[in-house]
């Protein structure tokens, strides 16, 4: 616990590349584009499926990133003066602080030649943004934005059942925290005022579990699926007014399957495919209108982010060019989780990638260590959509985003 805790406080990331999910887990993994769910690669692939550890060499691994998204909105056309309207200054912004700091580390002990047992820790992309223009806050309340940060603590039994054929299961532990600013416009809206905005960071607690198998299926190919449930985590009661259900934020289940392909002379292939279910959790998937009615925000019911389930493709590839090198690249596409009818909520929330192209290697320093690089590169995407809160075509709001990651990591096999 106080190892999720402490991820969650070190690693307020912003929005992150899959929505608010990372691309990949570990330096590996991160450079094959996130792809490997049916291959064994380090000790981090237990995050992405349990299953793979019965093909990992006892190890410890660490790594971490610095993670930059740069985030802006443009708000075109004038405020039309109408009663009752919501207006939005016009010109084009930035949100600030665009260099964050991910850690994630994990192990894989060999318990007999057909089981394994390992732990990871790591952090997903979270909410992040800081809006300190235009003046008077994005909403008129002063400097205007969110800050979330989640962090999970995973333990792993794999098993081989048959040759060939591994399964695996992992309890994980997770803690979040949450903070948002700036949002005192929408005290009309809240079912309770003093829990909307502005009381600094909240601490929300929960669980969930990971189940994956790997096989082999000849020829040189693997088959790998796994299935996270969703996280069920306690409350943020400092902001029961804002979220839907009284604060509650839990993490949304995924599922991920592929195929892998070992050429058995120095090239691996990965290609999987991610579900990740936003819309099953209600205070990101409820939109906006028609649930932003006045005293109904923090209800069963309240206006949410209006995020979609999405899918997401990746495709990694590695060639071991040398005996101590061995060098990777990927790629990813995903949905956009919003729609253009959520942007006014979302200038908050801008997760809009769709893609990202990733490279890195592996220099093997030694027989039993190694130095793990990765770097990803996600280009400009943008949604944009009309203030609903305003008169008919008066105004539009751009929502826009791109990122670049770099990632160190070491692993220690003994």
């Amino acid at each position: 616990g106080a190892v999720a805790a402490f991820a969650a406080l070190t690693s307020s990331p912003a929005l992150a590349t899959e929505g608010y999910f990372t691309h990949g887990y570990g330096a590996v993994n991160k450079s094959m584009g996130g792809a490997g769910v049916a291959l064994s690669m380090d000790a981090m692939s237990q995050a992405i499926n349990p299953a793979t550890l019965t093909g990992v060499d006892s190890q410890f691994t660490a790594d971490a990133s610095i993670f930059s998204p740069h985030r802006s909105h443009t708000v075109t056309g004038a405020p039309s003066g109408g009663m009752g309207t919501f207006p939005l200054n016009p010109g084009s912004f930035d949100s600030d602080r665009e260099y964050f700091l991910i850690p994630g580390m994990a192990g894989s002990y060999t318990i007999d030649p057909v089981s394994a047992f390992g732990w990871a820790f790591y952090a997903n992309g979270g909410m992040n943004t800081t809006w300190k223009e235009p003046a008077g806050g994005v909403f008129g309340g002063g400097k205007t934005g969110v800050d979330l940060g989640q962090g999970f603590l995973q333990f792993t039994y794999a098993r081989e059942l048959t040759p060939g054929v591994s399964v695996g299961v992992s309890p994980i532990l997770v803690a979040q925290r949450f903070k948002a600013f700036g949002l005192i416009a929408f005290s009309g809206f809240s079912s309770n005022n003093a829990a909307l905005t502005d009381n600094g960071y909240d601490w929300s607690y929960g669980y969930g579990g990971k189940l994956g198998v790997q096989a082999e299926i000849g020829g040189g190919f693997s088959f790998g699926a796994a299935y996270q449930t969703r996280m069920y985590m306690t409350e943020f009661d400092k902001y029961a007014g804002l979220f839907a259900e009284q604060g509650d934020f839990d993490v949304p289940a995924t599922l991920q399957a592929g195929f892998g392909w070992d050429s058995g002379a120095g090239v691996k292939v990965a290609l999987d495919y991610k579900r990740i279910f936003y819309g099953d959790v209600d205070s990101i998937a409820n939109p906006l209108l028609p649930n932003l009615v006045p005293g109904n925000l923090g209800t069963a019911n309240g206006a949410g982010f209006g995020w979609e389930t999405i899918n997401a493709y990746k495709l990694g590839v590695e060639w071991q060019a040398s005996p101590t090198i061995a060098v990777r690249a990927g790629v990813g596409l995903s949905d956009n989780p919003i729609g253009s009818a959520d942007v006014l909520f979302n200038i908050l929330a801008p997760g809009v990638q769709e893609q990202h192209y990733t490279a890195g290697l592996t220099w093997q320093v030694s027989p039993s260590s190694a130095v793990n690089f990765g770097l990803m590169y996600s280009p400009t995407t943008s949604v944009s959509g009309p203030n609903p809160l305003e008169a008919p075509g008066q105004q539009t709001i751009e929502l826009e985003m791109w990122q670049w990651e770099g990632t160190v990591g070491w692993t220690w096999t003994f």
